[in-house]
């Protein structure tokens, strides 16, 4: 007989024997009778505030996250917001030792980008993850990101934090999109695998990495995450994966090709990196794509500099 069911034979109002004498003959916790199991639903309500109040405030740790679902009506212990927050791959963002560590095995680099101009496209890309939660479950999303235009150049969806999806929005940005001098990301067990430091030493990129807990050295993406939550993810409560994915895509088109930045005079990002690859290139490919202005730098046209290593056999949402 399993546990489950010797558990649900125990009955709370019987007179003749107490609840403690029947989990002791029927070898069962008695925290396990008076204990009501939590609904996977409240996990996923309590997640969505979690990552609402985190954008707001990405300086609370466990503790205050805990203190502020009290005052939504949630009595959450810390424990239960941690582990909701390290699967959401949460961290507070401040100063502390030994927090944010990648895979002990993997190397760590150094963040390059402190007092460096960047004043081109394809000069520096930046990448992140964030947790994007549905109607029932949650999934996560990768982007690489220009660092001067602020364009998306690829993004993949997972519904696990693996490094496989993260590999694929690389390889496809390089693909599509030439190599830049340098990338930055943050210090994620993704971003140090050897399967993604590796497709960038394949391609002689130089790899940066931001600090512990420093939000402000990847800002661009951070931003975006705010925007894309906001005024696509939290309006939307997605049913399937395919949902999540047909609305992600049209706000990131959006994104690209139609929100104008006030940062970047009131242009778009698309504007901004084709006017920056226009100026990059040399005059005999100015002269290549003189009579296609509006598609050069649109994803899957710009193939200035291709990137030949390819992985295969890779599963995607």
């Amino acid at each position: 007989m399993s546990r489950a069911e010797r558990r649900a034979m125990v009955e709370r109002a019987d007179r003749a024997l107490s609840v403690s004498q029947q989990c002791r003959l029927l070898a069962v916790s008695r925290s396990s009778v008076y204990r009501r199991p939590t609904e996977v639903s409240e996990d996923r309500t309590i997640m969505a505030l979690i990552d609402r109040q985190y954008l707001a405030r990405p300086y609370y740790g466990s503790r205050r996250m805990a203190a502020w679902l009290v005052t939504q009506g949630h009595v959450v212990n810390r424990k239960r917001v941690q582990r909701l927050m390290r699967l959401m791959g949460l961290v507070a963002i401040y100063q502390r030792p030994n927090t944010s560590k990648p895979a002990p095995q993997n190397k760590v680099y150094p963040y390059l980008l402190g007092g460096l101009s960047i004043e081109r496209v394809n000069q520096v890309w930046c990448a992140d993850i964030t947790y994007i939660p549905m109607a029932r479950g949650f999934i996560y999303l990768v982007v690489v990101m220009d660092w001067v235009s602020r364009l998306v150049l690829s993004w993949r969806l997972s519904n696990t934090l693996g490094a496989d999806f993260c590999v694929e929005a690389l390889e496809e940005a390089l693909a599509q999109c030439g190599t830049p001098e340098i990338f930055n990301t943050d210090q994620g067990c993704q971003f140090t695998s050897s399967e993604f430091i590796g497709v960038l030493e394949h391609s002689a990129i130089t790899i940066s990495m931001d600090g512990k807990g420093r939000c402000m050295d990847n800002i661009f993406v951070e931003r975006q995450w705010r925007s894309l939550k906001y005024e696509e993810v939290y309006l939307n409560a997605y049913g399937s994966v395919a949902e999540a994915k047909a609305g992600i895509a049209a706000w990131l088109s959006f994104y690209n090709d139609e929100r104008q930045h006030q940062s970047l005079g009131y242009r778009t990002p698309r504007q901004i990196y084709q006017e920056g690859l226009w100026w990059t290139i040399g005059s005999a490919d100015r002269h290549r794509f003189s009579h296609l202005p509006s598609q050069l730098g649109k994803r899957g046209n710009a193939r200035l500099r291709p990137h030949t290593h390819r992985r295969h056999g890779q599963q995607r949402i």
